[in-house]
């Protein structure tokens, strides 16, 4: 089976912060708040997403209040942070909103994230994931956690849905 295949189906973008989302790195700063950076490309894709009706749904286990702000600024509702069981989160979320597995994407780049991963119909990776979490995955994308990884399988499955497009009002930002 080819695996572009398998994006064609995908409705449900679920995704990991930390080395998904950002490059891993966190600077701790004076105070002990921690900083992260994250990519306006990937921005710029979920942003779209969620206007074409694709549901984004961010799972992680840090907690930060700079995050949570940035994705909700991008239109994203779905964001379930200091998660202690990833798989029960994904299990609750998928149950209520009466999802098949099949139409489901994680992307995650370490163990956290394993046994939700398993669960669903495409499990993917930046390409600086851990060895066991690539060695599940359906697709390991070229780029790295941080870096644009999340465009790149958006884009993939906006373009064979027929869905990506120059959005004007986005574009003009």
């Amino acid at each position: 089976m080819n695996v572009l295949s398998l994006f064609k189906h995908i409705t449900t973008f679920v995704l990991d912060v930390d080395g998904v989302l950002t490059d891993g790195t966190v600077q701790l700063l004076p105070g002990g708040e921690l900083s992260r950076k994250m990519n306006v490309k990937d921005g710029y894709a979920l942003q779209l997403a969620v206007k074409k009706g694709y549901r984004i749904v961010v799972i992680s286990g840090g907690k930060s209040e700079s995050v949570v702000s940035r994705l909700q600024g991008l239109g994203i509702k779905d964001i379930y942070v200091n998660v202690t069981d990833k798989q029960e989160q994904l299990q609750d979320y998928v149950l209520e909103n009466t999802l098949r597995w099949e139409e489901v994407l994680f992307m995650g780049d370490d163990i956290p994230d394993y046994r939700a991963m398993q669960m669903v119909g495409l499990p993917v990776c930046p390409a600086d994931a851990v060895p066991e979490i690539k060695s599940i995955c359906r697709y390991i994308s070229p780029v790295s956690g941080g870096n644009g990884c999340v465009r790149e399988i958006i884009e993939k499955v906006l373009k064979l849905n027929g869905h990506w497009e120059i959005d004007e009002t986005i574009a003009s930002k």
